[in-house]
């Protein structure tokens, strides 16, 4: 029965199952410190003292430079990995800095907003350095015509472990004395922050420990060999070598371009919408608890929809599929534009639950078919490079807003011109067409 199970949602090999457990691993990183805990905290605690609009300007100008310094990063990298067949290594490297930069979390104290920005920012370029990497590895690990179970299956992996720790997380926040932690009235900010502080180093434990099967179970797929590639040096330089010369050909595959392009505008829309929510809840004044508990509730109600997203490709496919979920992304940019209670945002968390992990891994496993295998990383490392993008615009253009505006409501209503447009450039995307475009190059 439950070999049967596993292969519906593309889970049958070993292999498959510890590349899946990364999202489960990676996404406690990325519930409690880019989307729930660590937003909160820096508000309330590092940036103690500062205006509100000051304190998300420099939190949205923190988050643009990390995804910056990404996305430079991450074709280089991903094209170097295909030379040298070091998917692993890299994404071990990435993954330590990511993990000692959250564990470093643990030592933040009140106003200190600039230490909590550096390490925010070095969690981050972490983090999504060993996506690049991870990504890559999917086209090598999936069975024939299993990517899109794949895919969704490990999102709704990263929904269990990120809600789990985060419920872990809140009930130590709100309950510390459950935990033989300080609480009641009288204490300092250090003992007050504790809990928090604490959920970080557990983030980092997490992160690492659940990072292990991928490195024991998922084989390193074979090199791209190039004559220059006889040192670090020579791997390098031949990297940049053949980076310039797929950017030159990167018209040949005119789909999978396409597909880049309105992954690049509609994911702005959805990445702006996770990392800006709860700071942006923040200046609404709305109750920390509700918000945490709010963000809890989308890792549970994500993990059936994301395997519901790879049923539903199934039968109508990835591209139609991720149409539905920027349909349900504009509702969500209108209640985010009228919320003004607590409700209001249990109502648009649950919305995002429903379409987060579908529409982002739908559009995952769309680009990895219509890709050639054998440069796997090196494409992975552009389609890093549009979601960083992404990730850049969003937030830049809310910190300037709110700058200009000293509000954040007027960002958020202008989110649905990036559903709208990715949606136009989406549908000119021919699926079939990148699927020979990628098999026949």
């Amino acid at each position: 029965m439950m070999p049967k199970l596993l292969a519906r949602v593309g889970l049958s090999t070993p292999a498959a199952r510890a590349w899946a457990m990364y999202d489960w691993a990676n996404s406690a990183m990325v519930t409690l410190i880019v989307t729930a805990v660590f937003p909160i905290f820096y508000k309330s605690v590092s940036a103690a003292g500062l205006p509100d609009a000051t304190a998300t300007y420099r939190f949205g100008m923190a988050t643009t430079l990390a995804l910056t310094v990404s996305a430079v990063l991450s074709p280089l990298l991903g094209t170097v990995a295909d030379f040298s067949a070091s998917k692993k290594r890299y994404l071990a490297w990435f993954l330590a800095l990511g993990v000692a930069s959250t564990a470093f979390m643990f030592f933040l104290q009140q106003g200190g907003w600039l230490w909590a920005l550096v390490l925010f920012m070095l969690a981050n370029i972490g983090a999504n350095g060993s996506f690049v990497f991870y990504d890559a590895l999917l086209p090598h690990v999936a069975e024939p015509g299993e990517m899109d179970k794949l895919s969704t299956a490990g999102y709704a992996l990263g929904y269990l472990g990120g809600g789990l720790l985060l419920v872990f997380s809140l009930v130590m926040i709100q309950a510390p004395g459950m935990f033989g932690l300080p609480s009641g009235e009288g204490l300092t900010p250090a003992q007050a922050s504790l809990p928090a502080r604490i959920s970080f180093l557990l983030t980092a434990v997490w992160w690492a420990v659940f990072s292990i099967p991928l490195f024991r179970r998922v084989p390193e797929p074979p090199a791209t060999p190039r004559p220059a590639e006889q040192s670090v040096g020579g791997a390098f330089g031949a990297s940049f070598a053949h980076l310039a010369q797929t950017l030159r050909h990167l018209r040949t595959y005119k789909q999978a371009f396409l597909l880049l392009v309105a992954f690049l505008i509609y994911n702005d829309g959805i990445g702006t919408i996770i990392r800006m929510a709860t700071i942006y809840g923040e200046e609404r004044h709305l109750s920390r608890t509700v918000m945490i508990g709010a963000i809890a509730a989308v890792q549970f109600i994500g993990i059936p929809f994301s395997f519901l997203f790879g049923r539903l490709a199934s039968h109508i496919g990835a591209k139609r599929s991720i149409f539905l979920g920027l349909v349900v992304y504009v509702g969500i940019s209108i209640v985010g534009y009228f919320m003004t209670t607590p409700l209001h945002f249990i109502i648009l968390a649950c919305l995002v639950g429903t379409v987060q992990g579908g529409t982002q891994a739908l559009s995952r496993s769309l680009f990895a078919a219509m890709i050639p295998t054998r440069h796997s990383g090196e494409f992975f490392g552009f389609f890093s490079v549009f979601e960083k993008f992404a990730g850049i615009i969003g937030p830049l253009f809310f910190a300037l807003v709110v700058k200009a505006t000293g509000s954040s409501q007027s960002a958020i209503l202008s989110i649905i011109l990036f559903f709208v447009v990715g949606g136009v450039l989406l549908a000119r995307v021919n699926v079939e067409e990148g699927k020979a475009e990628a098999t026949a190059i």
